[in-house]
């Protein structure tokens, strides 16, 4: 379809793990000049306050059972500033494309012949654990990794039985029903002594590390509030022998981010 160059344009942009100094320059050069932004529960307040004063923001954060009613009005959103002639930013916790619905955006937008540009943002699969300490992989120990979303399918889980052959494990938005995922994977062939992390709050100050095991997630054990990352995997232990950046300094002040 053709595009109508007279009208907005939308970025989907990452806003990375919540650490604004883990923006992409790309991603903050829009936010500076973005007209309207339209972002997500996991956008961190530290990464709103670099977006231009002058801009109108939206939330369209989803809580559980108003998935399908808030994307609607995403949708809407999206298509009727930019047809308004707007420089959009959508903006999206981690990276736009990993389990944020970005692609199903970037597909509607083109279909109605508005022009995208994708903007990725550093990935919590990938920062989060990284900043705790857990190097997702490492020669003897991790020989690669999966991502998976804990999130259900009608309270119905996905098949985690090719799960069972991955070194490290990186589950996302599956704190709610962790017990049933750990129960799970045990029951289809990991071990129940295996390590595992929770990393709420990655890479802000109200970061917290729970350090826990399989068998207990299984059991009911491990209090853990969203949003977090859960890393399942031998990889974990690494974790005591390092000596992480700490979270409470991850937000001190620093030289003011330029455009």
């Amino acid at each position: 379809m053709m595009r109508d160059r007279s009208r907005g344009k939308v970025y989907l942009v990452g806003a990375g793990p919540g650490d604004p100094e883990l923006l992409t320059l790309r991603a903050l050069r829009l936010l500076k000049r973005a007209e309207v932004v339209l972002y997500d529960r996991l956008v961190s307040p530290a990464v709103l306050e670099q977006v231009n004063p002058r801009a109108q923001l939206v939330y369209v954060g989803k809580e559980l059972g108003e998935q399908d009613r808030v994307q609607e009005f995403i949708l809407h959103q999206l298509l009727h500033h930019a047809r308004s002639g707007k420089k959009v930013v959508r903006l999206k916790g981690g990276d736009p494309l990993v389990y944020g619905r970005g692609g199903e955006e970037w597909l509607f937008l083109t279909e109605k012949g508005i022009e995208v540009e994708v903007v990725p943002g550093v990935s919590s699969a990938l920062a989060v654990p990284a900043l705790a300490g857990i190097p997702l992989t490492m020669r003897g120990v991790s020989g690669g990794f999966a991502v998976l979303s804990g999130h259900t399918q009608g309270g119905r889980l996905p098949d985690l039985t090719p799960y069972t052959r991955v070194d490290t494990l990186v589950v996302l938005m599956g704190i709610k029903e962790r017990s049933r995922i750990a129960q799970e994977l045990v029951r289809v062939g990991r071990r129940p002594e295996e390590p595992v992390a929770f990393i709420e709050r990655g890479s802000t100050p109200q970061e917290r590390v729970v350090v826990s095991t399989l068998g207990e997630v299984a059991a009911g054990g491990s209090e853990v509030q969203p949003p977090a990352v859960w890393v399942i995997g031998e990889v974990v232990r690494i974790r005591a022998r390092l000596k992480p950046f700490e979270a409470s300094t991850a937000l001190e002040p620093r030289p003011a981010l330029s455009p």
